[in-house]
């Protein structure tokens, strides 16, 4: 069987990948390192891909890891790029994370989690049931704040205009962190947000499936 190699959303970890059902492949995930001080996406993926063992892997990336899984590519020799609810070059980014990114908003306005914050993450993300909203509160608890804060500035701030010629990108029509109207997706779910690797799980799966066969 061959390899999958998964890297997560921003903060989330392998059980975003746990619902996916793909023929004929293992679902590696990469766990996230902590970034080192002034370290660039670039060189924080020269780090990630040490995780990589196979050549011309197969790369999923969820969200924030496509970016990542995109910088990858540029290093090293890849046969494909999964991209879930990502984006595949910063013209694809919604205007109002340009607009934080121009006006340095993050750098000023508190990034942590809170209560009041939390039901607008949760309508951003398209969580829907309890279970996804448990889910998403431990994601939430277990990241460490310096990283989110990082991988939060290099996000608004990427600079892409590269795409591996390989590339499959699944996205869903009610995605409200990357609105699909900025985006030109190989797939397309209909009513799905930004959490659909979850809530759409079977359609994702399928996606996948019909570009991986033959792989």
């Amino acid at each position: 069987m061959k390899t999958i190699y998964c890297i997560s959303g921003l903060g989330a970890d392998e059980r975003a990948f746990s619902k996916l059902k793909i023929d004929g492949h293992i679902l590696q995930v990469i766990p996230w390192l902590m970034p080192e001080p002034a370290e660039t996406l670039p060189q924080y993926a020269e780090r990630m891909r040490v995780g990589i063992t196979e050549d011309n892997p197969i790369l999923m990336g969820l969200s924030f890891g496509g970016m990542v899984c995109t910088e990858i590519a540029k290093q090293i020799p890849v046969s494909r790029i999964i991209l879930i609810s990502s984006i595949k070059s910063s013209k694809e980014l919604p205007w109002w994370m340009k607009m934080v990114a121009a006006l340095r908003l993050n750098k000023i306005v508190p990034l942590k989690s809170t209560r009041l914050t939390q039901p607008i993450q949760n309508r951003m993300l398209g969580v829907q049931s309890e279970e996804e909203k448990t889910l998403v509160a431990g994601f939430r608890r277990d990241v460490d704040l310096p990283y989110t804060t990082w991988a939060v500035n290099q996000a608004i701030n990427w600079k892409n205009d590269w795409q591996h010629p390989n590339t499959c990108h699944i996205h869903g029509d009610n995605d409200h962190m990357f609105p699909i109207k900025n985006i030109k997706p190989t797939f397309i779910i209909k009513k799905a947000g930004h959490f659909m690797i979850m809530n759409r799980a079977a359609e994702v799966s399928t996606c996948i499936n019909s570009v991986l066969c033959g792989t």
